[in-house]
């Protein structure tokens, strides 16, 4: 690892100090963590699912749901 040095305002440092005493990790521990998540974030790489929880229905009869009952 590498030190390094971010100014932050008065109430962003606050705002990581108060959350790392409620999570029981350091400030620096916090920003890597962000750093990590926001930048070095990993891309996509293939479908994404748009939705969460089993399908009512398969792409082959979509169009049942416009049948007449």
């Amino acid at each position: 690892m590498e030190k390094t040095q971010v100014y932050l305002r008065k109430e962003e440092l606050a705002a990581l100090r108060e959350t790392a005493a409620q999570s029981g990790h350091s400030v620096a521990e916090l920003v890597r963590e962000a750093i990590r998540k926001v930048v070095l974030k990993p891309r996509a790489g293939g479908p994404v699912a748009i939705w969460d929880g089993v399908p009512k229905r398969t792409s082959v009869d979509h169009d049942s749901l416009h049948d007449e009952p």
